[in-house]
């Protein structure tokens, strides 16, 4: 558990490279956690590696089906690409399983956010 655990430290401090590194360790020593896939794809997503952002979700996916967490953090990862639409997708879904979860939330905040900036009267 101490990759994994180091990994969830660097990730809450910001130094999501180092988080990465933990986590890939911890999915090497325990395949079938799905904390871990969650962590390495929420790590790949702050570095901007989204394929293997990808990757990581599908695994994790495939361990705990589409938990509320992961379809949350795949819509923070759809926001950071901007790839809007989906982001929006992915929150909403979130936000019907645990609609007083501030996480998402904050998510939803944010993307809307998003879209008034991106969004300019004529």
């Amino acid at each position: 558990d101490e990759p994994l655990h180091l990994g969830q430290e660097y990730f809450n401090r910001g130094i999501y490279g180092v988080a990465q590194r933990y986590f890939q360790d911890a999915v090497e020593k325990a395949p079938n956690d799905p904390r871990a896939w969650i962590g390495l794809a929420a790590s790949y997503d702050h570095i901007r590696s989204f394929k293997l952002a990808d990757r990581a979700y599908r695994e994790a996916i495939k361990l705990a089906g589409e938990t509320t967490q992961i379809l949350n953090n795949q819509g923070y990862s759809y926001m950071l690409r901007g790839k809007l639409n989906a982001a929006r997708e992915k929150f909403k879904e979130a936000f019907q399983r645990e609609p007083e979860n501030p996480t998402i939330q904050n998510n939803i905040n944010l993307l809307n956010g998003s879209y008034r900036f991106v969004e300019r009267e004529p």
